[in-house]
């Protein structure tokens, strides 16, 4: 048998974490660095939105992080 369930797998972020561990900066200062608007870097900070996968990298590499320890899978 197998079990039906209705639970989602989600990708969640510490990327607000991150900008703030990272002289506090905005929004607007990491979308300039990676190359998108600051909707975009909201849009997935707020899970709205999930990066590319060349963003999520970018991000990754302007952090100095592995793409890991800034996003992640949950289920709901």
């Amino acid at each position: 048998m197998v079990s039906s369930t209705n639970k989602q797998i989600k990708l969640g972020n510490n990327l607000r974490r991150c900008r703030f561990e990272h002289n506090e900066i905005s929004q607007q200062e990491l979308a300039n660095a990676v190359g998108v608007t600051r909707l975009t870097t909201h849009s997935i900070e707020a899970g709205k939105f999930n990066p590319s996968v060349s963003l999520a990298l970018k991000i990754a590499k302007f952090f100095n992080k592995t793409v890991e320890e800034i996003f992640y899978l949950y289920e709901e």
